[in-house]
């Protein structure tokens, strides 16, 4: 195996944090090579929480992803993990829309990528609220002497560069507190991606993209919203709803432990009591020495019901705001961990009146050694996108990788084998050599076995 380039995911959520590790195949489609979880006991509504917690919990995702790399690969590997690319998501998170112009003083010269990077910059120093920095600027639409240019102006003439920008912030102590974790963790931040934006990268199509879609990702701590139409993103959105507080009313509704009561949701939870029967029961352990406890699927299905109204109000009501309710033809993709839930599609068609569907992280995927088809892993899958969308458009592909998975000659393996068994025996040669010393100061009968007891 020649050395490959590769591109981390880092999704630090409030329910676990997980690495995804990936690289390119030679037909260009991306591949995901190792996967590495850990539970996250430090980060509550996606902002960390807990230093020491998260970066431990880092640490071993990634040694997790590592194994996993050399059990898929199944060969020695050498893993140089340096870069990540990671999601960031919470309350705190607001997002606007600016207006940006610059005149440019010789109009026989074409508009080139220096150009719109200007333009990006000039918009990156902004005003913002105190304690507040800009996460991401993304590009809606550029105008040339004001007239609309087609995708990039890049190729046109003029003298008055315009451009429309969905611009992203967050609190710089909770981006800094995620950075401070993957520091602690021996890594580096490469870039902060809105985790919407990377969910939308691993489900959306790019027909969704042009007739217009709501990404509804439903998560442990936030449920996270990206409405997009003609290819251009239109809204973001943070819930401080979602799956946790969904696991909290199971548990007093039901007056069960919480482990219990996210095995419920996780195994038999329904947004729809109406398709449940009245007579089906789940038998779950009672506490020490009572009996288990029986709960009823209709009763559950209620639970969940009552706040998934409430999270599918909440993003409505978000599409509302843009007034896109009736232009969205792709409905709305659902995604996340939230997304496991039974008849959720056919729940949010019925309150909403938009189509809907369940948005696996295999868009844009090749066939790979991590079965990754599932929405909990959609965030994690697009930030591995746009992690190699980022490097591809800044050329940082051409011999600069900081990550690298490089293969372990036969010859490497066996000299450090050798090594090994060098050192090995030079200790042993040192141990005896003190034995021999030490024998001259023994008493009679007490040998060195006796002495190093």
């Amino acid at each position: 195996m020649e050395q490959s380039r590769i591109v981390i995911g880092l999704d630090i959520g409030t329910t676990k944090i997980c690495v995804l590790v990936a690289r390119k195949n030679e037909t260009g489609k991306v591949e995901i090579l190792g996967m590495g979880k850990a539970d996250s006991n430090g980060v509550q509504r996606g902002v960390v929480t807990n230093i020491a917690q998260t970066t431990d919990a880092i640490v071993e995702a990634v040694k997790k992803a590592e194994d996993d790399i050399r059990k898929n690969l199944k060969s020695e590997v050498q893993i140089k993990i340096a870069e990540v690319f990671v999601g960031i998501a919470g309350q705190h998170i607001k997002s606007s829309q600016s207006r940006c112009i610059r005149l440019r003083n010789n109009t026989d010269d074409e508009i080139d990528i220096s150009d719109i990077k200007a333009l990006v910059m000039d918009m990156k120093r902004v005003p913002l609220e105190p304690g507040h920095e800009i996460i991401d600027v993304i590009p809606q639409s550029y105008y040339v002497d004001n007239e609309l240019a087609i995708g990039t102006p890049v190729g046109m003439s003029g003298t008055r560069l315009e451009g429309n920008f969905h611009i992203i912030t967050g609190q710089i102590t909770a981006a800094n507190n995620i950075r401070r974790c993957v520091s602690k963790g021996n890594l580096t931040t490469k870039t902060l991606f809105l985790e919407p934006i990377a969910s939308a990268a691993a489900c959306l199509s790019d027909d969704e993209l042009d007739g217009g879609v709501c990404l509804v990702d439903i998560g442990g701590g936030t449920t996270d919203v990206a409405i997009f139409h003609e290819h251009v993103i239109r809204h973001t959105a943070i819930i401080p709803i979602a799956g946790k507080v969904l696991t909290n009313d199971i548990k007093s509704g039901c007056m069960i432990l919480e482990r219990q009561a996210e095995m419920l949701k996780t195994n038999f939870g329904s947004c729809l009591s109406s398709m449940e029967k009245e007579n089906d029961y789940i038998s779950i352990e009672g506490l020490r020495g009572r009996g288990n406890r029986e709960i009823s699927t209709k009763n559950l299905a209620r639970i969940i019901e009552a706040r998934m109204i409430e999270i599918i109000g909440h993003v409505y009501h978000e599409i509302k705001s843009v007034g896109l309710e009736k232009k969205l033809i792709g409905g709305i993709v659902l995604t996340g961990g939230g997304a496991n839930i039974k008849h959720l599609a056919q729940f949010v068609e019925f309150h909403t009146g938009l189509s809907a569907r369940i948005g696996l992280p295999n868009e844009h995927l090749a066939k790979s050694f991590v079965d990754v088809a599932n929405p909990t892993y959609s965030t994690g899958v697009g930030l591995v996108i746009k992690g190699f969308e980022e490097y591809e458009s800044e050329d940082m592909f051409n011999n600069k990788a900081n990550n690298r998975i490089e293969p372990v000659s036969v010859e490497e393996k066996e000299e450090k084998a050798e090594k090994e068994e060098k050192t090995t025996k030079h200790k042993s040669g040192l141990l005896k050599g003190f034995g021999s010393y030490l024998s001259n100061f023994l008493k009679d009968g007490e040998d060195f076995e006796d002495f190093e007891k």
